[in-house]
């Protein structure tokens, strides 16, 4: 996994109060499964849902799942936060 510094887990977690332990954790369930998988996608952005208390609406979800089937999910993630 690319290596993240102390300031890009402290912007997230500031934003979502989500730790970093949470955060490294949830990266490993992603690195073990087929992010392609519509299951395992849709398992993920419930869990994201969860720890940070927001809603993802069944449109969100849909338009989350077909940008990362389709690859059209940012390279740079540190910039989307």
């Amino acid at each position: 996994m690319t290596n993240f510094t102390d300031g890009f887990f402290k912007r997230i977690e500031k934003k979502t109060n989500v730790n970093k332990e949470t955060i490294l954790d949830l990266a490993k369930k992603l690195q073990e499964n087929d992010l392609k998988n519509e299951n395992t996608l849709r398992e993920v952005i419930q869990e994201l849902s969860q720890m940070t208390g927001r809603e993802v609406s069944k449109a969100s979800e849909e338009k989350i799942i077909n940008a990362v089937i389709n690859d059209n999910v940012p390279k740079d993630i540190d910039k989307m936060f």
